[in-house]
């Protein structure tokens, strides 16, 4: 292994390493994700079979994403990234074994995606915890400025090129394809040491280490006596519960409202993804405001009128349309960047896995709902009303940000806040059990 310290001075080029290799090895599995979908959808034509891979996809970050975040914060957040990584791609390994030997079916893609689920349930928030601990503070915003720089790249460039390699290759090909990108990832994270925490000894233990259940319920009062951390999580699951229908109605927007076809759908969607590169590179460049709260009110309120507009937008005036989800997708990285950041920032160190799952299940949780109720608004009241709606309460829910000082201070007065939060933790958690 290489070990070497981290400090403020050489930091960049050990974490970028990294970041590079996460950044391509997401790409193979964008690759893998877009090549199941299709194959799913040529082999089946059900559009059930489809929602369920997408349930069961998502299932282990809703059901096991506070109980992942637990466990990342006794173990090692290095080895927890590696196993689960290493975990993604011995599965589709055999995946693309099974193709190989024309011995795939339904149940075994199921299972496929449950596996790589449970994976990101347990990558995700040990990357996002060891980021932390890698990354200078000042500069957690521009690191999550090039993060969404990046979902935007992938936006545009996975699908397509996922199509041109399925008429060129087999399917188990691509899968190798995604195997390969998988040590990029794997390499340099088994090869330079990353920092990692120092566990505390709390007034909650009874013994020399806290159990498990201990720990689960510290991270539950931990972020539950805190109130500028409990509003910063009710408004992601609420943007996630607005976005998610607004992205699944665009093609009955476009066909619908705007009587286009497919090839209007594309610029939609691409408009989209350029958005969120330029808004990515503007924020990883920028950084955004010292106060990075500021920085992400205005983002929303920056979201919530470009969704409004596309609401507004006449039926023969398209071109508006590719404006605004372009002006609205750029404006996405200022909302979730500074808040991932924020979440960095001031968090203690070994409570982020558990802060970060529970945010990332509870916001999950909200698309399914966001999709079944915005199914019927926009079948009752035309689907551009979804977009109104969404517009409006993202602006609202702006403004109460900016009126709230509990949000606005939550960078300002984090450490006697955080003091606070520890003395919840450090509490018997039997007081806080049901008898």
């Amino acid at each position: 292994m290489i070990n070497l310290t981290w400090n403020e001075a050489n930091w960049k080029p050990r974490f970028f390493s990294i970041w590079g290799g996460q950044a391509i090895s997401l790409f193979g599995s964008q690759l893998v994700q877009f090549a199941i979908i299709w194959w799913l959808t040529q082999e089946t034509g059900s559009a059930t079979v489809l929602a369920i891979a997408s349930l069961v996809g998502m299932l282990p970050e809703v059901i096991l994403g506070p109980f992942a975040g637990t466990l990342v914060d006794r173990w090692k957040r290095k080895q927890v990234i590696l196993a689960a990584d290493s975990a993604i791609a011995l599965a589709t390994l055999g995946l693309a074994y099974l193709y190989a030997v024309n011995a795939v079916g339904v149940g075994t893609i199921y299972v496929l995606l449950l596996v790589r689920g449970i994976g990101a349930s347990f990558h995700w928030p040990a990357m996002a915890a060891a980021t932390s601990l890698m990354v200078p503070k000042e500069e957690l915003t521009r690191v999550q400025g090039l993060n969404q720089m990046l979902q935007g790249i992938l936006r545009i460039v996975a699908a397509p090129l996922g199509a041109l390699l399925l008429s060129l290759i087999p399917i188990q090909t691509i899968l190798m394809i995604d195997v390969g990108t998988a040590l990029f990832a794997i390499l340099p994270m088994a090869l330079i040491s990353i920092p990692e925490i120092t566990r505390k000894q709390t007034g909650m233990q009874t013994s020399a280490k806290s159990s498990f259940w201990q720990e689960f319920v510290s991270g539950l009062r931990y972020v539950g006596s805190w109130p500028g951390l409990l509003v910063l999580m009710l408004m992601a699951m609420m943007i996630n519960f607005l976005l998610t229908p607004a992205g699944s109605l665009m093609p009955f927007l476009v066909s619908d409202y705007f009587g286009g076809g497919a090839i209007q759908l594309g610029w939609l969607e691409s408009a989209f993804g350029f958005g969120l590169i330029a808004g990515g590179l503007v924020l990883g460049a920028w950084g955004g405001f010292k106060k990075r709260i500021r920085t992400s009110m205005l983002g929303l309120i920056g979201l919530g009128l470009g969704m409004l507009v596309l609401g507004f937008i006449p039926a023969d005036k398209f071109w508006m349309a590719i404006l605004s989800a372009f002006f609205a997708a750029a404006m996405l990285p200022f909302v979730d960047g500074p808040i991932h950041a924020i979440v960095q920032a001031v968090i203690e160190p070994d409570m982020q896995g558990r802060v970060f799952t529970l945010m990332g299940s509870l916001s999950a949780a909200m698309a399914p709902l966001g999709l079944i109720i915005a199914g019927p608004v926009a079948d009752a009241i035309g689907v551009q009303s979804w977009y109104l709606i969404g517009g409006g309460s993202a602006i609202i829910m702006a403004v109460l940000g900016f009126s709230l000082p509990a949000v606005m201070n939550i960078e300002d007065n984090h450490k006697h806040t955080a003091e606070a939060a520890q003395e919840q933790v450090d509490a018997p958690v039997s007081e806080g059990l049901p008898t």
